[in-house]
């Protein structure tokens, strides 16, 4: 291994575990797991390799975690669409053995949704919650070491996020996330889960504003952020933003329990209900 990929290797490790332990504390009376590990993702601690983080200082690590709010924000009170916020893979062809592989990654997928129906179990086994303080119509546990795994290798055994929605003081699980490196090519990713099925997406063109105007990262017409009118370098540079052209890593959505192959790889579904992604 280069000195240059144990480099990078080592920031997208300090990356990850910044990011979530820079996540918010559990509500009160849900304690469980409170000092187990976490990661991305969103993601998303979940996930990692994540963004784009410049120097990785702690200004940096501020704004990765804005822009993983941000993002559940906007998912959750605007429709993602394919716009210039959103990248995704282009979906292919069938290849020989596509069927095959496809096949085994939900069924690693719903034996380790099986084991982890009570939410419980998943804290104890070091899934942690994002942003548990803000509701959200799916909620990620997200564990830092299967997201630092996800930055080497594909373990459909160790998804980095487990999806939940939340009924009263309980959650009901509904699915997994899986995370890539976001500097991996559509070839790449394909290797992974193969892209005759699956739509990974990504994350892009992100503005972080001045700290005297995150108020417009908001409202009908935003003007930074996820739904934001900004999407170049050079416009965001011009209203004295931060750009990130990417602020995640390549993330997919697998809804095991499902019957149909549509409804199990639903795109449409991972982009209602917002990620962490």
């Amino acid at each position: 291994m280069s000195t240059r990929t144990l480099v990078i290797a080592s920031l997208v490790v300090l990356l990850t575990l910044s990011l979530v332990w820079g996540q918010e504390k559990k509500p009160a009376g849900n304690q469980e797991g409170s000092s187990s590990p976490n990661m991305s993702a969103h993601d998303m601690a979940n996930m990692k390799d994540m963004p784009e983080m410049g120097n990785g200082s702690e200004a940096d690590q501020g704004d990765m975690s804005l822009g993983a709010s941000h993002a559940m924000h906007s998912m959750e009170n605007h429709h993602m669409d394919m716009g210039p916020h959103m990248k995704m893979t282009t979906l292919r062809d069938p290849k020989p053995g596509d069927e095959e592989r496809v096949a085994k990654v939900v069924e690693a997928a719903r034996q380790t949704a099986e084991k982890y129906r009570d939410y419980r179990l998943a804290l104890k086994d070091g899934y942690q919650i994002f942003l548990p303080n803000v509701p959200q119509k799916q909620y990620h546990f997200t564990n830092k070491w299967h997201a630092v795994e996800a930055a080497f290798r594909f373990n459909p055994e160790h998804p980095t996020s487990l999806l939940y929605e939340k009924h009263g003081a309980d959650y009901k699980l509904i699915g997994v996330m899986y995370t890539a490196p976001k500097n991996l090519n559509e070839d790449e990713v394909d290797r992974r889960i193969p892209l005759s099925v699956a739509q990974w997406h990504e994350h892009v063109n992100f503005c972080v504003p001045p700290k005297d105007r995150r108020q417009e990262m908001w409202g009908p017409h935003p003007k930074f952020g996820l739904a934001g009118s900004i999407t170049t370098k050079q416009e965001c540079d011009a209203a004295g933003g931060k750009f990130f052209p990417v602020i995640f890593s390549w993330m997919v959505h697998l809804y095991p329990f499902e019957k149909n192959p549509e409804d199990i790889w639903s795109v449409e579904r991972q982009h209602e209900h917002g990620h962490g992604d």
